[in-house]
C-alpha cells in the first residue's frame, strides 16, 4: 500500500496481539513522519491524501523528525523512545527507526 517504498524498509507487518511494525530508513530521502503517516494509512485504510489525515492534531511533525534525526556527523540517536496516541492507535517510535502501532481494541460484538 505504500505509494513510495523508500519510506520504510518494508510495509507494516502484523505480529502478536494486533501490533504492527515498520522500520524507518534514516538513510532514505523520507522523513520519519512520512513513514509514520504511510504506516498509519496502511493500517487504518485512510489515504494520506485525504484532507482529514493529519498528524498535526497529535504531534508537531517537525519536532518529531528533529527528535530522532541522526545527530552531527550522522551519529544515530540511541535509547530514545516516544509513545503517543494517534487516531486511537498507540504508536511507539524507537530511535533506531522501529515503529510499533497497536490499533484500538474493539469490543467483541455479541453473536446472534
Amino acid at each position: 500500500m505504500y505509494r513510495n517504498e523508500t519510506h520504510a524498509n518494508h510495509s507494516p507487518r502484523h505480529q502478536g496481539a494486533g501490533t504492527y511494525f515498520v522500520k524507518h530508513d534514516f538513510d532514505g530521502s523520507a522523513e520519519l513522519t512520512t513513514t509514520l503517516a504511510h504506516a498509519l494509512s496502511d493500517i487504518s485504510g485512510v489515504d494520506v491524501t485525504d484532507a482529514g489525515f493529519t498528524l498535526y492534531d497529535y504531534i508537531d511533525p517537525d519536532a518529531l523528525d528533529r527528535l530522532f534525526k541522526p545527530g552531527a556527523g550522522g551519529a544515530q540517536r540511541v535509547n530514545g523512545t516516544l509513545t503517543l496516541t494517534v487516531w486511537d492507535h498507540q504508536v511507539t517510535i524507537h530511535s533506531d527507526g522501529q515503529i510499533a502501532i497497536v490499533p484500538p481494541q474493539q469490543t467483541p460484538q455479541p453473536t446472534r
